[in-house]
Protein backbone atom coordinates (compact mmCIF):
# COMPACT_ATOMS: atom_id res chain seq x y z
CA UNK A 1 0.00 0.00 0.00
CA UNK A 2 2.52 2.15 0.91
CA UNK A 3 4.69 1.69 -2.09
CA UNK A 4 2.00 3.13 -4.31
CA UNK A 5 1.08 5.73 -2.10
CA UNK A 6 4.67 6.58 -2.68
CA UNK A 7 4.45 5.94 -6.34
CA UNK A 8 1.47 7.80 -6.57
CA UNK A 9 2.61 10.96 -4.55
CA UNK A 10 6.03 10.86 -6.89
CA UNK A 11 3.96 10.66 -9.88
CA UNK A 12 1.71 14.07 -8.52
CA UNK A 13 4.80 15.71 -7.73
CA UNK A 14 6.70 15.07 -10.96
CA UNK A 15 3.33 16.10 -12.90
CA UNK A 16 2.91 19.49 -10.77
CA UNK A 17 6.82 20.12 -11.57
CA UNK A 18 6.14 19.64 -15.46
CA UNK A 19 3.21 22.11 -15.04
CA UNK A 20 5.42 24.40 -13.36
CA UNK A 21 8.68 24.16 -15.98
CA UNK A 22 6.16 24.24 -18.65
CA UNK A 23 3.70 27.48 -17.10
CA UNK A 24 7.48 29.55 -17.28
CA UNK A 25 8.91 28.10 -20.57
CA UNK A 26 5.56 29.71 -22.68
CA UNK A 27 5.66 32.30 -19.61
CA UNK A 28 9.09 33.45 -20.93
CA UNK A 29 8.35 32.05 -24.68
CA UNK A 30 5.50 34.41 -24.77
CA UNK A 31 7.74 37.11 -23.70
CA UNK A 32 9.69 36.81 -26.35
CA UNK A 33 6.93 35.79 -29.19
CA UNK A 34 5.04 39.41 -28.03
CA UNK A 35 8.43 41.12 -28.80
CA UNK A 36 9.19 39.85 -32.11
CA UNK A 37 5.00 40.07 -32.89
CA UNK A 38 5.80 43.99 -32.20
CA UNK A 39 8.73 44.48 -33.90
CA UNK A 40 6.12 42.73 -37.03
CA UNK A 41 3.87 45.14 -36.21
CA UNK A 42 5.52 47.99 -36.41
CA UNK A 43 6.88 47.06 -39.77
CA UNK A 44 3.51 46.05 -41.31
CA UNK A 45 2.20 49.44 -39.70
CA UNK A 46 5.18 51.03 -41.42
CA UNK A 47 4.22 49.36 -45.28
CA UNK A 48 1.05 50.59 -44.39
CA UNK A 49 1.66 54.28 -43.90
CA UNK A 50 4.50 53.74 -46.58
CA UNK A 51 1.51 52.96 -48.86
CA UNK A 52 -0.96 55.51 -47.51
CA UNK A 53 1.66 57.85 -48.78
CA UNK A 54 2.53 56.77 -52.20
CA UNK A 55 -1.23 56.44 -52.66
CA UNK A 56 -1.60 60.22 -52.04
CA UNK A 57 1.47 61.03 -53.81
CA UNK A 58 0.21 58.70 -56.73
CA UNK A 59 -3.09 60.76 -56.24
CA UNK A 60 -1.46 64.22 -56.37
CA UNK A 61 0.51 63.08 -59.12
CA UNK A 62 -2.56 61.92 -61.20
CA UNK A 63 -4.49 65.47 -60.10
CA UNK A 64 -1.14 67.30 -61.35
CA UNK A 65 -1.14 65.45 -64.76
CA UNK A 66 -5.19 66.03 -65.02
CA UNK A 67 -4.48 69.74 -64.65
CA UNK A 68 -1.76 69.54 -67.31
CA UNK A 69 -3.92 67.98 -69.75
CA UNK A 70 -6.63 70.23 -69.38
CA UNK A 71 -4.01 73.26 -69.64
CA UNK A 72 -2.52 71.73 -72.53
CA UNK A 73 -5.65 71.04 -74.52
CA UNK A 74 -6.43 74.74 -73.99
CA UNK A 75 -3.14 75.62 -75.76
CA UNK A 76 -3.77 73.48 -78.22
CA UNK A 77 -7.17 74.47 -79.08
CA UNK A 78 -6.33 77.95 -78.37
CA UNK A 79 -3.65 77.67 -80.88
CA UNK A 80 -5.56 76.02 -83.60
CA UNK A 81 -8.20 78.49 -83.36
CA UNK A 82 -6.21 81.19 -83.65
CA UNK A 83 -4.52 79.79 -86.43
CA UNK A 84 -7.81 79.11 -88.24
CA UNK A 85 -8.65 83.32 -87.13
CA UNK A 86 -5.48 84.37 -88.61
CA UNK A 87 -5.69 82.42 -91.86
CA UNK A 88 -8.77 84.36 -92.94
CA UNK A 89 -6.58 87.40 -93.64
CA UNK A 90 -4.22 86.32 -96.82
CA UNK A 91 -2.00 89.18 -95.88
CA UNK A 92 -1.00 87.67 -92.41
CA UNK A 93 -0.60 84.31 -94.23
CA UNK A 94 3.36 84.72 -93.45
CA UNK A 95 2.61 85.04 -89.60
CA UNK A 96 0.28 81.91 -89.83
CA UNK A 97 3.22 80.15 -90.67
CA UNK A 98 5.36 81.64 -88.41
CA UNK A 99 2.65 80.88 -85.97
CA UNK A 100 3.12 77.13 -87.16
CA UNK A 101 6.93 77.43 -87.10
CA UNK A 102 7.20 78.50 -84.05
CA UNK A 103 5.52 74.96 -82.17
CA UNK A 104 7.90 73.30 -80.61
CA UNK A 105 5.51 70.39 -78.57
CA UNK A 106 2.46 70.26 -80.01
CA UNK A 107 2.98 67.73 -83.41
CA UNK A 108 1.10 69.05 -86.32
CA UNK A 109 0.97 68.86 -90.51
CA UNK A 110 -0.42 71.44 -92.58
CA UNK A 111 -2.20 69.63 -95.13
CA UNK A 112 -4.34 70.80 -98.67
CA UNK A 113 -7.52 70.18 -99.61
CA UNK A 114 -6.61 67.02 -101.12
CA UNK A 115 -5.25 65.88 -98.54
CA UNK A 116 -1.14 66.30 -99.43
CA UNK A 117 0.72 67.47 -96.62
CA UNK A 118 2.41 70.49 -97.68
CA UNK A 119 4.25 70.94 -94.11
CA UNK A 120 4.84 69.48 -90.55
CA UNK A 121 6.21 70.33 -87.35
CA UNK A 122 7.28 68.03 -83.96
CA UNK A 123 7.22 64.84 -86.14
CA UNK A 124 10.09 62.10 -86.65
CA UNK A 125 12.60 64.40 -88.09
CA UNK A 126 14.14 60.98 -90.21
CA UNK A 127 10.77 60.59 -91.70
CA UNK A 128 9.02 64.27 -92.46
CA UNK A 129 10.27 64.27 -95.77
CA UNK A 130 8.17 60.73 -96.30
CA UNK A 131 4.76 61.85 -97.66
CA UNK A 132 3.49 57.66 -96.48
CA UNK A 133 4.85 58.41 -93.48
CA UNK A 134 2.90 62.08 -93.01
CA UNK A 135 0.08 60.48 -94.53
CA UNK A 136 -0.13 57.73 -91.76
CA UNK A 137 0.45 60.53 -88.98
CA UNK A 138 -2.37 62.28 -90.66
CA UNK A 139 -4.66 59.46 -90.12
CA UNK A 140 -3.68 58.96 -86.29
CA UNK A 141 -4.63 62.58 -85.76
CA UNK A 142 -7.81 62.51 -87.52
CA UNK A 143 -8.53 59.40 -85.11
CA UNK A 144 -7.97 61.92 -81.68
CA UNK A 145 -8.67 65.17 -82.98
CA UNK A 146 -10.51 66.77 -85.68
CA UNK A 147 -8.47 68.94 -87.98
CA UNK A 148 -8.75 72.51 -88.01
CA UNK A 149 -9.85 74.13 -91.70
CA UNK A 150 -8.12 76.56 -92.55
CA UNK A 151 -9.87 79.26 -95.51
CA UNK A 152 -6.78 80.38 -97.80
CA UNK A 153 -8.72 82.02 -100.82
CA UNK A 154 -11.12 81.73 -103.26
CA UNK A 155 -12.93 78.65 -101.64
CA UNK A 156 -9.52 77.02 -101.38
CA UNK A 157 -8.96 75.45 -98.25
CA UNK A 158 -5.86 74.31 -95.70
CA UNK A 159 -6.38 71.15 -93.04
CA UNK A 160 -4.51 71.43 -89.46
CA UNK A 161 -4.17 67.95 -88.16
CA UNK A 162 -2.86 67.95 -84.67
CA UNK A 163 -2.05 65.57 -81.79
CA UNK A 164 -1.07 66.12 -77.49
CA UNK A 165 2.23 67.31 -77.49
CA UNK A 166 5.26 65.64 -76.40
CA UNK A 167 5.39 66.32 -72.78
CA UNK A 168 1.96 65.69 -72.35
CA UNK A 169 2.33 62.01 -73.63
CA UNK A 170 5.77 61.67 -71.87
CA UNK A 171 3.87 62.71 -68.77
CA UNK A 172 0.89 60.37 -69.43
CA UNK A 173 3.78 57.53 -69.56
CA UNK A 174 5.25 58.79 -66.28
CA UNK A 175 1.66 58.58 -64.03
CA UNK A 176 0.97 55.04 -65.79
CA UNK A 177 4.01 53.72 -64.74
CA UNK A 178 3.96 55.01 -61.41
CA UNK A 179 0.34 53.20 -61.18
CA UNK A 180 1.54 50.46 -62.01
CA UNK A 181 4.68 50.75 -60.05
CA UNK A 182 2.45 51.41 -56.81
CA UNK A 183 -0.02 48.18 -57.54
CA UNK A 184 3.42 46.28 -57.67
CA UNK A 185 5.05 47.49 -54.20
CA UNK A 186 1.40 46.76 -52.74
CA UNK A 187 1.39 43.25 -54.09
CA UNK A 188 5.28 42.24 -53.59
CA UNK A 189 5.47 44.01 -50.37
CA UNK A 190 8.94 43.67 -48.17
CA UNK A 191 7.31 43.20 -45.23
CA UNK A 192 5.31 40.28 -46.36
CA UNK A 193 2.08 40.94 -45.84
CA UNK A 194 -0.80 38.91 -46.89
CA UNK A 195 -2.43 41.57 -49.34
CA UNK A 196 -5.38 41.90 -51.34
CA UNK A 197 -5.97 45.13 -53.90
CA UNK A 198 -9.70 45.07 -54.91
CA UNK A 199 -11.76 47.96 -56.78
CA UNK A 200 -14.63 50.21 -55.03
CA UNK A 201 -17.07 47.00 -55.35
CA UNK A 202 -14.47 45.04 -52.99
CA UNK A 203 -15.14 42.02 -55.00
CA UNK A 204 -12.60 42.15 -58.32
CA UNK A 205 -9.17 41.62 -57.11
CA UNK A 206 -7.10 43.87 -59.44
CA UNK A 207 -4.08 42.60 -56.86
CA UNK A 208 -2.56 40.26 -54.29
CA UNK A 209 0.40 39.16 -52.26
CA UNK A 210 1.29 36.27 -50.10
CA UNK A 211 -2.26 34.81 -50.70
CA UNK A 212 -3.21 31.55 -52.17
CA UNK A 213 -3.56 32.79 -56.13
CA UNK A 214 -5.98 29.76 -56.52
CA UNK A 215 -7.75 29.80 -53.25
CA UNK A 216 -8.86 33.40 -54.09
CA UNK A 217 -10.51 32.77 -57.43
CA UNK A 218 -12.77 31.13 -54.72
CA UNK A 219 -15.46 33.96 -54.20
CA UNK A 220 -16.65 32.24 -50.65
CA UNK A 221 -12.58 32.02 -49.34
CA UNK A 222 -12.40 35.80 -50.89
CA UNK A 223 -15.27 37.28 -48.99
CA UNK A 224 -13.65 35.21 -45.44
CA UNK A 225 -10.32 36.34 -46.32
CA UNK A 226 -11.84 40.16 -46.74
CA UNK A 227 -14.11 39.83 -44.26
CA UNK A 228 -11.15 38.75 -42.23
CA UNK A 229 -8.55 41.33 -42.89
CA UNK A 230 -11.38 44.03 -42.73
CA UNK A 231 -11.70 42.87 -39.17
CA UNK A 232 -8.14 42.77 -37.80
CA UNK A 233 -6.79 46.11 -39.76
CA UNK A 234 -8.49 49.06 -41.43
CA UNK A 235 -8.96 48.74 -45.23
CA UNK A 236 -6.34 51.59 -47.22
CA UNK A 237 -8.41 53.71 -49.00
CA UNK A 238 -6.94 53.98 -52.35
CA UNK A 239 -8.22 57.18 -54.95
CA UNK A 240 -5.75 57.85 -57.49
CA UNK A 241 -7.47 60.58 -58.70
CA UNK A 242 -9.83 59.01 -61.59
CA UNK A 243 -12.78 59.63 -59.75
CA UNK A 244 -12.42 55.96 -58.67
CA UNK A 245 -11.89 54.07 -55.28
CA UNK A 246 -9.92 51.31 -54.07
CA UNK A 247 -9.13 49.39 -51.42
CA UNK A 248 -6.18 47.75 -49.76
CA UNK A 249 -6.99 44.74 -47.43
CA UNK A 250 -3.90 43.46 -45.03
CA UNK A 251 -3.09 41.60 -41.94
CA UNK A 252 -0.46 40.23 -40.05
CA UNK A 253 2.25 38.50 -41.50
CA UNK A 254 2.63 34.77 -41.97
CA UNK A 255 6.11 34.58 -39.98
CA UNK A 256 3.73 36.21 -37.20
CA UNK A 257 1.21 34.60 -37.29
CA UNK A 258 3.51 31.45 -37.17
CA UNK A 259 5.42 32.85 -34.23
CA UNK A 260 2.11 32.91 -32.12
CA UNK A 261 1.46 29.44 -32.06
CA UNK A 262 5.15 28.02 -31.98
CA UNK A 263 5.56 28.24 -28.45
CA UNK A 264 2.69 25.60 -28.28
CA UNK A 265 3.28 23.53 -31.01
CA UNK A 266 6.63 23.34 -29.70
CA UNK A 267 5.12 22.24 -26.52
CA UNK A 268 3.06 20.23 -28.34
CA UNK A 269 6.08 18.24 -29.83
CA UNK A 270 8.21 17.77 -26.65
CA UNK A 271 5.00 16.47 -25.21
CA UNK A 272 4.83 13.86 -27.83
CA UNK A 273 8.08 12.90 -27.52
CA UNK A 274 7.76 12.52 -24.03
CA UNK A 275 4.70 10.29 -23.89
CA UNK A 276 6.44 7.95 -26.56
CA UNK A 277 9.71 7.68 -24.63
CA UNK A 278 7.34 7.18 -21.62
CA UNK A 279 5.47 4.82 -23.52
CA UNK A 280 8.52 2.89 -24.91
CA UNK A 281 9.70 2.76 -20.84
CA UNK A 282 6.75 1.58 -19.83
CA UNK A 283 6.77 -1.40 -22.76
CA UNK A 284 10.36 -2.19 -21.67
CA UNK A 285 9.61 -2.03 -17.86
CA UNK A 286 6.49 -4.47 -18.19
CA UNK A 287 8.64 -6.62 -20.09
CA UNK A 288 11.31 -6.70 -17.83
CA UNK A 289 8.58 -7.47 -14.64
CA UNK A 290 7.14 -10.13 -16.94
CA UNK A 291 10.27 -12.17 -17.29
CA UNK A 292 11.11 -11.52 -13.46
CA UNK A 293 7.56 -12.82 -12.89
CA UNK A 294 8.16 -15.84 -15.22
CA UNK A 295 11.16 -16.87 -13.66
CA UNK A 296 10.36 -16.71 -10.23
CA UNK A 297 7.19 -18.86 -11.16
CA UNK A 298 8.88 -21.42 -13.16
CA UNK A 299 11.65 -21.27 -10.17
CA UNK A 300 9.16 -21.95 -7.73
CA UNK A 301 7.56 -24.82 -9.90
CA UNK A 302 10.95 -25.97 -9.77
CA UNK A 303 11.84 -25.91 -6.50
CA UNK A 304 8.02 -27.29 -5.32
CA UNK A 305 8.78 -30.59 -7.56
CA UNK A 306 11.53 -32.38 -5.28
CA UNK A 307 9.55 -32.49 -2.02
CA UNK A 308 6.54 -33.05 -3.75
CA UNK A 309 8.24 -36.16 -5.55
CA UNK A 310 9.35 -37.10 -1.78
CA UNK A 311 5.74 -36.48 -0.11
CA UNK A 312 4.26 -38.98 -3.18
CA UNK A 313 6.69 -41.88 -2.09
CA UNK A 314 6.36 -41.24 1.57
CA UNK A 315 2.47 -41.59 1.33
CA UNK A 316 3.07 -44.98 -0.39
CA UNK A 317 5.33 -45.55 2.00
CA UNK A 318 2.82 -44.73 4.70
CA UNK A 319 0.13 -46.67 2.86
CA UNK A 320 2.81 -49.99 3.45
CA UNK A 321 2.96 -49.14 6.60
CA UNK A 322 -0.75 -49.60 7.83
CA UNK A 323 -1.99 -46.13 7.23
CA UNK A 324 -5.91 -45.54 7.61
CA UNK A 325 -7.64 -45.24 4.03
CA UNK A 326 -9.51 -41.82 5.30
CA UNK A 327 -5.90 -40.35 6.16
CA UNK A 328 -4.12 -41.58 3.07
CA UNK A 329 -7.41 -40.15 0.90
CA UNK A 330 -7.16 -36.74 2.31
CA UNK A 331 -3.29 -36.43 2.51
CA UNK A 332 -3.31 -37.59 -0.86
CA UNK A 333 -5.44 -34.45 -1.74
CA UNK A 334 -3.62 -32.08 -0.25
CA UNK A 335 -0.41 -33.91 -2.70
CA UNK A 336 -2.81 -33.76 -5.62
CA UNK A 337 -3.16 -29.71 -4.53
CA UNK A 338 -0.29 -29.28 -4.59
CA UNK A 339 0.71 -30.98 -8.15
CA UNK A 340 -2.12 -28.53 -9.29
CA UNK A 341 -0.15 -25.40 -7.62
CA UNK A 342 2.90 -27.19 -9.26
CA UNK A 343 1.69 -27.10 -12.74
CA UNK A 344 0.26 -23.23 -12.65
CA UNK A 345 3.19 -21.89 -11.56
CA UNK A 346 4.90 -23.99 -14.36
CA UNK A 347 2.67 -22.73 -16.90
CA UNK A 348 3.12 -18.72 -15.88
CA UNK A 349 5.17 -17.51 -19.47
CA UNK A 350 3.81 -20.55 -21.70
CA UNK A 351 1.11 -20.59 -24.21
CA UNK A 352 -1.49 -22.32 -21.81
CA UNK A 353 -3.71 -24.91 -24.17
CA UNK A 354 -7.46 -23.65 -23.79
CA UNK A 355 -10.05 -26.65 -23.95
CA UNK A 356 -13.73 -26.26 -24.58
CA UNK A 357 -15.02 -27.26 -20.96
CA UNK A 358 -18.06 -26.64 -19.10
CA UNK A 359 -17.90 -23.71 -17.10
CA UNK A 360 -20.67 -24.54 -14.87
CA UNK A 361 -18.97 -27.63 -13.70
CA UNK A 362 -15.30 -25.92 -13.21
CA UNK A 363 -17.20 -23.43 -11.31
CA UNK A 364 -18.98 -25.77 -8.83
CA UNK A 365 -15.96 -27.67 -8.56
CA UNK A 366 -13.58 -24.87 -7.52
CA UNK A 367 -16.65 -23.71 -5.09
CA UNK A 368 -16.57 -27.01 -3.34
CA UNK A 369 -12.95 -26.85 -2.86
CA UNK A 370 -13.14 -23.32 -1.28
CA UNK A 371 -15.68 -24.17 0.78
CA UNK A 372 -13.74 -26.81 2.97
CA UNK A 373 -11.29 -24.62 3.60
CA UNK A 374 -12.67 -21.74 5.00
CA UNK A 375 -15.19 -20.61 7.88
CA UNK A 376 -18.47 -22.07 8.44
CA UNK A 377 -19.68 -18.75 8.59
CA UNK A 378 -19.09 -17.63 4.62
CA UNK A 379 -22.03 -18.84 2.71
CA UNK A 380 -21.57 -19.47 -0.80
CA UNK A 381 -24.08 -19.29 -3.09
CA UNK A 382 -24.05 -19.98 -7.46
CA UNK A 383 -26.45 -18.48 -9.57
CA UNK A 384 -26.53 -20.48 -13.13
CA UNK A 385 -29.55 -19.34 -14.81
CA UNK A 386 -30.97 -23.11 -14.55
CA UNK A 387 -27.85 -24.08 -16.84
CA UNK A 388 -25.84 -26.84 -15.82
CA UNK A 389 -23.69 -26.25 -19.71
CA UNK A 390 -22.07 -23.54 -20.67
CA UNK A 391 -19.32 -24.66 -23.25
CA UNK A 392 -16.41 -22.03 -23.05
CA UNK A 393 -12.40 -21.79 -23.71
CA UNK A 394 -10.65 -22.57 -20.30
CA UNK A 395 -7.61 -23.72 -19.10
CA UNK A 396 -8.74 -25.25 -15.96
CA UNK A 397 -5.95 -25.30 -13.45
CA UNK A 398 -5.38 -21.59 -14.16
CA UNK A 399 -8.89 -20.65 -14.18
CA UNK A 400 -9.29 -22.22 -10.78
CA UNK A 401 -6.58 -20.14 -9.52
CA UNK A 402 -8.48 -17.07 -10.41
CA UNK A 403 -11.81 -18.22 -9.02
CA UNK A 404 -9.74 -19.38 -5.51
CA UNK A 405 -7.85 -15.79 -5.28
CA UNK A 406 -11.16 -13.96 -5.51
CA UNK A 407 -12.77 -16.00 -3.16
CA UNK A 408 -9.92 -15.55 -0.73
CA UNK A 409 -9.74 -11.68 -1.14
CA UNK A 410 -13.86 -11.83 -0.38
CA UNK A 411 -13.22 -13.52 2.55
CA UNK A 412 -10.46 -11.65 4.20
CA UNK A 413 -12.49 -8.62 2.99
CA UNK A 414 -15.80 -10.13 5.11
CA UNK A 415 -13.14 -10.92 8.08
CA UNK A 416 -14.23 -14.90 7.62
CA UNK A 417 -17.96 -13.75 8.07
CA UNK A 418 -20.32 -13.12 5.21
CA UNK A 419 -22.13 -14.25 1.64
CA UNK A 420 -20.13 -14.55 -1.43
CA UNK A 421 -22.47 -14.81 -4.56
CA UNK A 422 -21.26 -16.21 -7.63
CA UNK A 423 -23.68 -15.29 -11.05
CA UNK A 424 -23.24 -16.73 -14.04
CA UNK A 425 -24.54 -14.82 -17.52
CA UNK A 426 -24.84 -16.49 -21.24
CA UNK A 427 -24.64 -13.95 -23.76
CA UNK A 428 -23.87 -14.88 -27.58
CA UNK A 429 -20.42 -14.05 -28.07
CA UNK A 430 -19.48 -14.12 -24.13
CA UNK A 431 -19.92 -15.43 -20.22
CA UNK A 432 -20.51 -13.17 -17.62
CA UNK A 433 -19.22 -13.81 -14.26
CA UNK A 434 -19.88 -11.89 -11.31
CA UNK A 435 -18.47 -12.58 -8.17
CA UNK A 436 -20.04 -10.28 -5.17
CA UNK A 437 -19.11 -10.31 -1.49
CA UNK A 438 -20.83 -8.47 1.45
CA UNK A 439 -17.15 -6.79 2.47
CA UNK A 440 -15.33 -3.69 3.03
CA UNK A 441 -15.62 -2.52 -0.05
CA UNK A 442 -12.98 -0.20 -2.79
CA UNK A 443 -12.78 3.34 -3.20
CA UNK A 444 -13.49 4.15 -6.52
CA UNK A 445 -10.49 5.68 -6.97
CA UNK A 446 -8.15 2.31 -6.39
CA UNK A 447 -10.58 0.02 -8.82
CA UNK A 448 -7.85 -0.41 -11.05
CA UNK A 449 -5.17 0.00 -8.37
CA UNK A 450 -5.87 -3.27 -7.18
CA UNK A 451 -4.64 -4.88 -10.18
CA UNK A 452 -1.21 -3.88 -9.68
CA UNK A 453 1.57 -6.18 -8.91
CA UNK A 454 2.06 -5.27 -4.84
CA UNK A 455 -0.77 -3.42 -3.78
CA UNK A 456 -2.34 -5.05 -0.66
CA UNK A 457 -4.37 -3.69 1.88
CA UNK A 458 -2.82 -6.75 4.37
CA UNK A 459 0.16 -5.97 6.29
CA UNK A 460 1.52 -9.73 5.60
CA UNK A 461 0.11 -10.23 1.78
CA UNK A 462 2.74 -9.76 -1.11
CA UNK A 463 -0.11 -8.40 -3.79
CA UNK A 464 0.52 -10.49 -6.51
CA UNK A 465 -3.19 -12.56 -5.92
CA UNK A 466 -5.40 -9.64 -8.37
CA UNK A 467 -2.03 -9.27 -10.13
CA UNK A 468 -1.98 -12.78 -11.73
CA UNK A 469 -6.15 -12.87 -11.95
CA UNK A 470 -5.70 -10.12 -14.21
CA UNK A 471 -2.78 -11.41 -16.30
CA UNK A 472 -4.51 -14.95 -16.15
CA UNK A 473 -8.12 -13.89 -17.70
CA UNK A 474 -6.72 -11.56 -20.02
CA UNK A 475 -3.19 -12.06 -21.26
CA UNK A 476 -3.79 -16.50 -21.48
CA UNK A 477 -7.82 -16.49 -21.73
CA UNK A 478 -8.42 -13.13 -24.31
CA UNK A 479 -10.74 -12.30 -21.62
CA UNK A 480 -11.57 -9.02 -19.38
CA UNK A 481 -11.70 -8.59 -15.38
CA UNK A 482 -12.33 -5.40 -13.45
CA UNK A 483 -14.38 -4.14 -10.43
CA UNK A 484 -17.81 -3.56 -11.41
CA UNK A 485 -19.14 -2.15 -8.84
CA UNK A 486 -18.10 -1.39 -5.51
CA UNK A 487 -19.51 0.55 -2.09
CA UNK A 488 -17.60 0.83 0.97
CA UNK A 489 -18.14 -1.51 3.76
CA UNK A 490 -21.33 -3.21 2.05
CA UNK A 491 -19.58 -4.85 -0.91
CA UNK A 492 -17.70 -5.35 -4.35
CA UNK A 493 -18.26 -6.99 -7.21
CA UNK A 494 -16.01 -8.49 -9.91
CA UNK A 495 -16.75 -9.27 -13.48
CA UNK A 496 -15.38 -11.66 -15.33
CA UNK A 497 -16.05 -11.89 -19.15
CA UNK A 498 -14.62 -14.82 -21.05
CA UNK A 499 -15.17 -15.77 -24.70
CA UNK A 500 -17.55 -18.84 -25.39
Amino acid sequence: MSIYLQKQQWKLWLFMSAIIIVSISLWYTNILVNKIAKEERKKVRLWADAVQKKANLVKYTNELFNKIKIEERKKVELWAEATKQLSKDLSDYGFVLKVVSDNTTVPVILADEKGVPITSRNLDPNKEKDKNYLIQQMELMRNIQEPIEINIYMGKKNYLFYQDSKLFSELKNVLDDLVKSFISEVAVNSASVPVIYTDSTKLNVLASGNVDSLKIKNSDFLKTTISNMAAKNQPIEVALGDGTKSFIFYQESILLTQLKYYPYVMFGIIGLFLLIAYLLFSTARKVEQNQVWVGMAKETAHQLGTPLSALIAWLEYLKIKGLDSATAFEIEKDIKRLETITDRFSKIGSTPKLDKVNLVSVLIESISYIKLRVSKNVLFSIDQDNQTEIIALLNIPLFEWVIENLCKNAVDSMTGSGLISITISDQTQFVYIDITDTGKGIPKSKYKTVFEPGYTTKKRGWGLGLSLTKRIIENYHSGKIFVKNSDLNKGTTFRIVLNK
